[in-house]
């Protein structure tokens, strides 16, 4: 079966959020993320809000119907950062507005296939933004992936309830 990518923002992208749920309970049940009831409960109660954030955007992959893989960005504004981070990242960054990529999930039984590549692709693509930046977990299969698509780590986080992350960042061209 064929991966069909679709774009979605508003009430499109609200109509995949149970789908998106779930994905995101099974990717996230794995280690070394290990998340359990709780944590899905927090996606899944925040999606709405981040919906309604400048810039959003969702990229499904589905296959017959179903989702495989997701990914969903919006506009981080000139002057912020992530919050808990233990450093500024370069000025230029940080004073330009940012495509701050929030999650990016491929199903275990589709990754090494191009789905999560077509999903960033696809995201990022025509964005007004001048650089991407994420969050990843440095223990994580994924940290090492986007190294080798050319993310650079410019700080690092801790929020009060998880591991230690790495702040990346990834300019776009324009």
């Amino acid at each position: 079966m064929a991966v069909t990518f679709s774009t979605h923002a508003g009430a499109t992208a609200a109509a995949l959020f149970p789908a998106l749920v779930d994905l995101y309970a099974f990717v996230y049940a794995e280690p070394p993320y290990e998340e359990g009831p709780a944590e899905v409960a927090g996606f899944a109660e925040g999606l709405p809000a981040e919906a309604t954030r400048p810039g959003f955007a969702l990229v499904a992959a589905e296959e017959a119907g179903a989702l495989v893989g997701a990914a969903y960005a919006w506009t981080m504004p000139a002057g912020r950062w992530w919050g808990h981070a233990d450093a500024e990242p370069p000025a230029d960054v940080l004073h330009a507005d940012k495509c701050a990529v929030m999650e990016w999930v491929v199903h275990p039984s589709r990754r090494g296939r191009g789905v999560g590549l077509g999903l960033l692709r696809r995201l990022l693509a025509g964005r007004p933004e001048r650089w991407a930046t994420l969050a990843s977990d440095p223990r994580a299969p994924a940290r090492a992936m986007y190294g080798r698509a050319g993310w650079a780590r410019v700080a690092g986080s801790r929020l009060p309830s998880g591991p230690p992350v790495d702040l990346l960042v990834l300019p776009l061209s324009h």
